[in-house]
């Protein structure tokens, strides 16, 4: 088996784009895609993202056809442990991709993604700038003791996943600090799970976010990003900003067009703002995205790692 695959990072966040070699994707809606990929094809994604072939930053894309009119694709983002509903990094580092290889019909494009349809428009710089689904505030200031840490306050936020935004902590943010920062993100992730705090439908928050004073001068904040599993978000992440973004909305700290500039654990940031259409909050976010490798990768049921570690 043979799977062609596009590297992309956007802020330091990488994407891996599925060209083709994929097996063929069944389903109306892209939920139940989702859905049937999750129950046929799980050990492919582990293939794709995992290691030997990957590590676990990667975000995967896989491309299906579009199930609305006008949508240029539909899109199915996963990582190394399961599936995600919507990422903006990635969805970034997917128009940057398509505009490479001439494969976007428009500077604005609209993309079907299991939580909904967002849209991308090019810059006259090759940024990319997207609409994502509109983000809510689930429960406001929530407070939870977590073992080491005493009691912790935050906001449960759903931007696209399942976010507890941290407010009442603001540690040292930086690369150098990468193992203490885990450890408190997992510290509290596990606390939410232990006390059975979820998102609508039970959702899990499998996503937990530190912030603290920016070091880029034009950034109002700086973040740190638990991703599901044992990885952390290089860029600011975008589906994060928009929970974040709802959260300052609700508290009257972000107006409407006003400006939003998160900057990452990295260094990098999101220009970002919110918009209001049919009564609903519309977070944009813009940055760049690089392309930085194409490649095959190959399959070989003999080599007892070709599922992935």
């Amino acid at each position: 088996m043979e799977i062609e695959i596009i590297d992309s990072h956007t802020g330091g966040e990488p994407t891996r784009l599925v060209l083709q070699g994929w097996p063929d994707v069944e389903g109306n809606t892209m939920a139940d895609r989702l859905q049937y990929v999750q129950e046929n094809y799980d050990h492919i994604r582990k293939a794709v993202v995992c290691e030997p072939r990957g590590h676990n930053a990667i975000v995967g894309a896989l491309l299906t056809p579009p199930v609305n009119p006008g949508s240029l694709t539909g899109v199915i983002y996963f990582n190394d442990v399961g599936f995600l509903g919507m990422c903006g990094h990635a969805t970034i580092g997917l128009v940057e991709t398509l505009r490479l290889l001439g494969r976007l019909n428009s500077d604005e494009v609209f993309i079907d993604t299991p939580v909904g349809t967002v849209s991308a428009k090019v810059g006259p710089d090759n940024s990319v700038s997207i609409r994502n689904i509109s983000p809510r505030v689930h429960i406001k200031d929530l407070s939870l003791n977590v073992p080491g840490l005493g009691k912790v306050t935050g906001d449960v936020a759903y931007g696209g996943n399942w976010f507890y935004l941290v407010n009442s902590l603001s540690p040292e943010i930086s690369l150098n600090k990468i193992d203490e920062l885990m450890a408190t993100c997992k510290s509290i992730r596990n606390a939410l799970k232990e006390n059975g705090i979820c998102g609508d439908d039970g959702h899990l928050i499998d996503h937990v976010e530190l912030f603290s004073n920016p070091t880029y001068k034009e950034a109002h904040s700086k973040n740190f990003v638990l991703c599901p599993g044992n990885a952390y978000d290089r860029s600011p992440c975008g589906t994060g900003t928009s929970a974040k973004m709802a959260s300052l909305y609700e508290k009257g700290l972000l107006g409407i067009g006003e400006k939003w500039v998160q900057e990452g654990v990295c260094g990098s940031v999101f220009n970002c703002s919110l918009e209001m259409e049919n009564d609903s909050l519309v977070p944009v976010i813009s940055s760049k995205a690089y392309v930085t490798s194409r490649s095959t990768l190959f399959l070989n049921e003999e080599d007892p790692f070709c599922w992935g570690i």
